[in-house]
């Protein structure tokens, strides 16, 4: 070792041990970024995207083999049931990267837990079962969520993707390459939907065609909007740069009226919000005082008939109170 030490070559060994370290370490890093990275997942959401496009014709039959499940035979399956694209398509509105298949296993493995967790306390069978479909409901709950926050960005995003298409036509662009500019300058998740539409047209797929495919994935009324005009200019003519301004000045005072009318219903939300947790609130402080006093409710058989009869009043009355406290503008 002190040979080794004295030697002239261990400087010149110890870099080049250094260099193939670092070296070896950058050659993870870009492997891992070549498959895991964030370009690779922008790649494979587009063409995910473009694989659940409506068009039919035989040019881009290719795109369309997205996979309801990684096992082929769930997805053989899966592919038999009716209507399983309308909930690919809700998956694909999320945003998440999540199949069918996963979906559903995670609402039974949900409802399983919740079988497995009220199988050790004593409960109505009527509460046991609603509990397990509530349980089954959360990941569908989630991925409604998520795709209602979504389309609320997207909506938020409109009136400036309008904006730049516009001075992108004044400027003498053609329309596919407005459609380009939103796509590389604009945020997710409207950027990727209109990359997805001008992957389209550069695939062969007509322009009237690749904009509704566009409404047919984000299913909103503003973006219905302007595909409509779009597709009228181009069979009858017309100031496309003028109308898209107007339907931007359009969108931004709805959306302006939409956030004063939700300022101005807030009180209400919040007293539906007290008025549903109230009665279990409650119930439960009953439950931990006095258990003897409720314990009637879910033991005794007149207890158990006005029990099931309240929760389904609750039921209508919470609602009764959704639909007043949500005004849609």
């Amino acid at each position: 070792m002190m040979d080794l030490l004295n030697n002239s070559f261990f400087p010149l060994f110890a870099i080049m041990a250094f260099v193939a370290v670092v070296l070896m370490v950058e050659a993870l890093h870009m492997m891992w970024n070549s498959y895991r990275g964030p370009e690779a997942k922008k790649i494979e959401q587009r063409l995910r995207a473009l694989s659940a496009s409506a068009d039919t014709s035989e040019r881009a039959a290719v795109l369309k083999n997205r996979m309801l499940s990684e096992v082929p035979a769930v997805d053989r399956l899966l592919m038999a049931i009716p209507r399983m694209h309308r909930l690919d398509r809700f998956l694909l509105q999320s945003g998440l990267n999540w199949t069918v298949a996963k979906l559903l296993m995670m609402s039974i493995v949900s409802a399983g837990v919740a079988f497995v967790a009220l199988s050790f306390v004593s409960v109505l069978p009527l509460l046991e079962m609603g509990v397990m479909l509530g349980a089954a409901l959360v990941p569908f709950a989630y991925v409604q969520w998520k795709r209602r926050r979504r389309l609320q960005r997207l909506e938020q995003q409109l009136p400036d993707t309008l904006d730049l298409i516009g001075r992108a036509l004044r400027a003498g662009h053609a329309l596919p390459s407005g459609l380009q500019m939103v796509g590389d300058e604009m945020a997710d998740p409207i950027a990727s939907e209109f990359r997805t539409t001008h992957d389209e047209i550069n695939f062969g797929v007509s322009m009237q065609q690749a904009l509704s495919n566009l409404g047919g994935r984000v299913p909103l009324t503003d973006l219905h909007y302007f595909v409509v005009a779009v597709l009228v200019q181009r069979e009858a003519g017309g100031n496309l740069t003028e109308v898209l301004g107007n339907l931007s000045e359009l969108i931004r005072n709805r959306l302006k009226f939409h956030g004063k009318v939700k300022v101005l219903t807030t009180e209400s939300r919040m007293s539906a919000w007290v008025l549903c947790l109230l009665p279990f609130a409650l119930a439960a402080l009953l439950n931990f005082a006095n258990h003897e006093f409720i314990s009637i409710l879910w033991t005794d058989p007149v207890g158990i008939t006005i029990t099931n009869i309240v929760l389904g009043m609750m039921v209508v009355g919470a609602l009764w109170l959704y639909k007043l406290s949500h005004i849609r503008v």
